[in-house]
């Protein structure tokens, strides 16, 4: 497996060499979106104004980057994504898991609390 993360790091790194900004040490949610997506427009407008309030989004700050890049430095993703949106949960810049898509606030909010609780070390209070 960490052969595969190495490998990806290096095929994104040739894929996208411009960084937009260093990846974000810690937990973070990383929102891949594509120009003129409905679904990354409508996740915006819904989720987007109380993101970082929201326990879960103060669990894993959200960074967004077009799904052309320019990607930040230094990632390991099991793949490249190819829907829009997709959401990445890393940790120390590594994926630890990802949903795609986006239907509606409950939905997201439900998969993002699913996500966290796989990952290790999340304090257990912000899944309430």
């Amino acid at each position: 497996m960490h052969r595969r993360a190495v490998l990806t790091t290096l095929a994104l790194a040739a894929a996208f060499p411009a960084a937009a900004a260093p990846a974000r040490r810690g937990r973070a949610l990383l929102m891949v979106e594509a120009p003129r997506c409905p679904f990354c427009a409508a996740f915006r407008r819904e989720v987007l104004p109380g993101y970082a309030a929201h326990p879960l989004g103060k669990a894993a700050p959200l960074t967004a980057v077009p799904i052309d890049g320019p990607w930040p430095d230094g990632l390991a993703l099991a793949g490249a994504p190819y829907a829009s949106p997709t959401f990445i949960l890393l940790d120390n810049r590594m994926e630890v898991g990802r949903f795609e898509g986006y239907d509606s606030p409950e939905t997201f909010w439900h998969a993002l609390r699913g996500l966290l609780a796989q990952a290790p070390l999340l304090p257990r209070a912000a899944l309430r």
